[in-house]
């Protein structure tokens, strides 16, 4: 994922902290905010030392990453979202991972079109 896709600044981050809206399932919390303008979604994720060492955090922000390259058409483009992983990720694969953050996604109503179809691709 390119760097223009994410959230980097912490200011920024804050920013989706104190005006967005969360939602969160067991293994994700996701901090959603409409920025009007802007052309493309950008991600700021967050995986705490408490989830285990680097290779792990590491493994967890890739599958993060690629979730969310995967799902690129069906997301709302005019977001920042803030991911924060929690700690039954630290024993989950890619596709756990990816349908865990589907779930989450829902419940926040930023899919637009089919994700039944993207979830039977696993």
């Amino acid at each position: 994922m390119k760097k223009a896709y994410r959230v980097k600044k912490n200011t920024e981050f804050q920013e989706v902290f104190k005006k967005g809206r969360s939602f969160a399932n067991r293994q994700f919390v996701v901090y959603s905010l409409k920025k009007p303008g802007q052309t493309h979604f950008r991600i700021g994720i967050s995986v705490s030392k408490k989830l285990g060492n680097a290779v792990t955090r590491n493994r967890i922000k890739r599958c993060i990453r690629q979730a969310f390259h995967e799902l690129e058409n069906v997301l709302e483009h005019e977001y920042d979202y803030i991911i924060i992983a929690r700690k039954p990720t630290a024993e989950m694969g890619f596709f756990e991972i990816k349908n865990s953050l589907i779930h989450v996604l829902k419940l926040s109503k930023v899919l637009k079109g089919k994700t039944n179809e993207i979830q039977s691709k696993n």
